[in-house]
């Protein structure tokens, strides 16, 4: 799969007092782009229903570089940085490029998949590893181990 990215339109209550964008609608923009990315590859919510199971997130860093105002244009991408080889693991990179393309914040996190019925940690089925396997890497990704 190529590179996924999403346009974001910036809204005036994202903004906080100092005129740029609040510190957690940044994670918003994430979670935003990852469901999408999700759903169009077919992991919709009523997928998730009939699998019973969803992603969950361990840990979300923000990396900020440039600050984003309310008129600024932004496109968030996603990409794998490291998995185990069932995809029971998983961190995804998130970008936040303004127009011109400064590179204005980094945001990384960790998640795995729980069994919403047994609210248990679970391997995902062939159908979930097959789509996790087609999404874009990044140039360091890599293999983990689990432990």
């Amino acid at each position: 799969m190529l590179k996924f990215s999403l346009p974001i339109q910036v809204r005036w209550s994202d903004i906080d007092q100092n005129r740029h964008l609040r510190h957690s609608v940044y994670y918003d923009y994430g979670a935003t782009v990852r469901t999408s990315c999700f759903s169009q590859h077919g992991l919709t919510s009523l997928k998730f229903e009939e699998l019973h199971m969803g992603p969950i997130l361990f840990r979300e860093e923000a990396i900020f570089k440039r600050e984003i105002k309310f008129e600024d244009q932004i496109t968030v991408d996603m990409e794998l940085t490291k998995a185990t080889r069932d995809f029971a693991r998983w961190s995804i990179r998130h970008h936040f490029y303004k127009a011109d393309g400064t590179l204005s914040t980094i945001l990384n996190m960790d998640g795995a998949w729980i069994d919403i019925g047994k609210r248990k940690l679970t391997v995902p089925d062939e159908f979930i590893q097959n789509i996790f396997n087609d999404f874009p890497k990044s140039e360091d990704f890599q293999w983990v181990e689990r432990s």
